[in-house]
């Protein structure tokens, strides 16, 4: 049973620890895939992507703040007697 601790613990780190090398290597593989020309094409259209994700993450945080703020406006208050 330890030993299955430690290859977990192993996974973990291994994922976390993304070096120089490794970058370097995924890069290489895009370029290949992709070719020179296109990867400005597919950064635009990613960075048009995490753009597009943040405004409806925004959107969807606001409609939730406002209906927060509308079901406590809607509470009745205690009577004080």
């Amino acid at each position: 049973m330890p030993e299955t601790c430690f290859v977990r613990a192993m996974e973990v780190t291994a994922v976390g620890n993304i070096g120089f090398r490794e970058i370097l290597v995924v890069l290489l593989i895009v370029l290949l895939l992709f070719g020179a020309r296109r990867i400005p094409e597919v950064m635009k259209a990613f960075g048009k992507g995490i753009r597009e994700f943040k405004r409806a993450a925004k959107e969807l945080e606001s409609s939730d703040e406002d209906e927060e703020s509308g079901k406590k406006d809607d509470k009745p208050s205690s009577p004080a007697g």
